[in-house]
């Protein structure tokens, strides 16, 4: 049995599918850093992948910087000291972003407004005009 990625109930992805190169991680680390291989480079060919068509269009369709022009999505994962915990930090934000491209939103259907909120809102605001009419300049009554 081959190792899966889960993406959905019905959607799972092989493990051999996805590329794994470890190196070494960025930043401060002590005497440890330039010995121990801890971050991950995750490669995922999306065009090359046993995903259904249409989750290929839609992952390649997202404005992603993760995505190359080739089809590929590209993770670095080097925030845990394991090189096992980054590895499976990249493989949970690979699922997160196929988990994203199987979302389908909603689509809005616009209503008109009903004639008692339309009249409700005309009422409004014509109290609102006349308490402001009211406003102005006080002009002096001459003496009788």
């Amino acid at each position: 049995m081959m190792e899966q990625l889960a993406i959905s109930s019905t959607l799972s992805i092989a493990l051999n599918e996805i590329e794994f190169h470890a190196m070494r991680s960025q930043g401060a680390g002590g005497q440890n850093v330039n010995k121990v291989s801890s971050a991950i480079h995750l490669r995922f060919n999306i065009r090359a992948s046993s995903l259904p068509e249409w989750v290929k269009h839609r992952v390649l369709a997202r404005k992603d910087q993760r995505i190359t022009s080739d089809g590929i999505i590209v993770i670095k994962a080097q925030q845990f000291r394991t090189q096992e915990k980054n590895r499976r930090d990249a493989l949970e934000r690979l699922q997160a972003i196929l988990q994203s491209a199987l979302h389908i939103p909603i689509t809005r259907i616009a209503t008109k407004p009903t004639k008692a909120s339309k009249q409700r809102r005309l009422d409004s605001k014509s109290r609102r005009s006349a308490i402001k009419s009211k406003r102005g300049r006080v002009t002096k009554q001459s003496d009788w």
